[in-house]
């Protein structure tokens, strides 16, 4: 009996250092972009349900809805938008870093054909 309580003891410690190991993204957050030496901000307001994102991006085109997951450290989001009549999807991905004070990755915009990178801070 005592091996069977230890067993799943070890279990499910197991099981919520795992779940301890995704990053957590919700709030408000800076983003500067820099795609081909074109540089512009946006502020984003994450939603974080599990490894669910959702919430908008305050761009220099209005305010865009977002979705997203988050796998470990890694987070990934994108939302729709435009350039110069032409619709895209920017797709952000990117990893935060192990306090939370920073997350950074690459921005592919594959209707463009260009990409670039981005930095994140929280917004406080």
């Amino acid at each position: 009996m005592k091996a069977i309580f230890l067993s799943l003891l070890l279990a499910t410690s197991a099981a919520t250092a795992l779940a301890d190991d995704t990053a957590k993204i919700g709030g408000k957050w800076k983003i500067h972009i820099n795609v081909q030496g074109n540089e512009s901000d946006a502020t984003c307001d994450f939603t974080q349900k599990d490894t669910d994102l959702t919430g908008s991006c305050m761009t220099d085109k209005g305010n865009k809805p977002l979705t997203g997951k988050v796998d470990g450290k890694v987070i990934k989001f994108q939302y729709d938008s435009d350039y110069e009549g032409t619709a895209f999807t920017a797709k952000y991905s990117g990893t935060l870093d192990p306090g939370g004070a920073k997350y950074a990755g690459t921005i592919v915009i594959d209707a463009i054909g260009v990409d670039g990178d981005f930095t994140g801070t929280p917004d406080k």
